[in-house]
């Protein structure tokens, strides 16, 4: 795991973070160790019973008290997206079929126009990007157009996705109607969107 800077002094490109069960101060402290001037919010669900801290506006309005830029992607690029078509029988999030959606693709475009102007952190709740979606589906399909992620860990070490396990190589399946799924580019837990909390800040 690296522990320097992998960024020149003031450019501008795409990390990610998970807020995990930090203190908000001590969130704020890794992104300024890192000079992230701005953060994508890609949680489906922006709020915490445990950690409120990170709800949505708390999280936005504490950001720009820091000098932090918000924008909630959540969504575009949510691990949980609405719609029974992106989950399997295991209530898997079937990431391949998410990632060629029209929503998922301007949400991408959106993230990359953020990262050409700020050094942007990408934000979800998992410490380990390894299980997580900004890992799993979004690194993913950024590094199929040549765009590297580098991630903040929580004691503010930096990893590349060099230094992460590489990605199962994307197969697709028959089934017994003649349908072809992607059936190995997935999430590793359930995900069904009928256990997303009902609330007017989605993400």
């Amino acid at each position: 795991m690296s522990t320097s800077d992998t960024f020149p002094e003031q450019a501008p490109g795409l990390l990610s973070i998970g807020h995990s069960n930090h203190a908000f101060d001590d969130l704020v402290k890794l992104l300024k160790m890192h000079r992230v001037e701005a953060v994508a919010d890609v949680r489906s669900s922006p709020h915490s019973g445990f950690n409120p801290q990170f709800n949505r506006q708390d999280l936005r309005h504490g950001l720009k008290a820091a000098g932090i830029r918000y924008v909630f992607l959540g969504e575009e690029l949510g691990g949980r997206p609405e719609g029974a078509e992106f989950y399997d029988s295991d209530s898997r999030v079937q990431y391949g079929r998410v990632a060629e959606t029209v929503l998922f693709q301007s949400g991408l475009r959106r993230l990359v126009e953020a990262g050409n102007r700020y050094r942007t952190a990408i934000l979800c709740s998992e410490e380990d990007p390894v299980g997580c979606h900004r890992y799993l589906l979004i690194t993913r399909a950024l590094s199929n157009q040549g765009v590297e992620v580098i991630h903040i860990r929580g004691d503010g070490a930096l990893q590349r996705p060099q230094e992460l396990p590489s990605f199962d190589p994307e197969y697709r399946e028959a089934t017994l109607f003649g349908e072809e799924v992607r059936s190995s580019w997935r999430s590793t837990r359930s995900a069904s969107p009928r256990s997303r909390p009902k609330t007017s800040s989605r993400r």
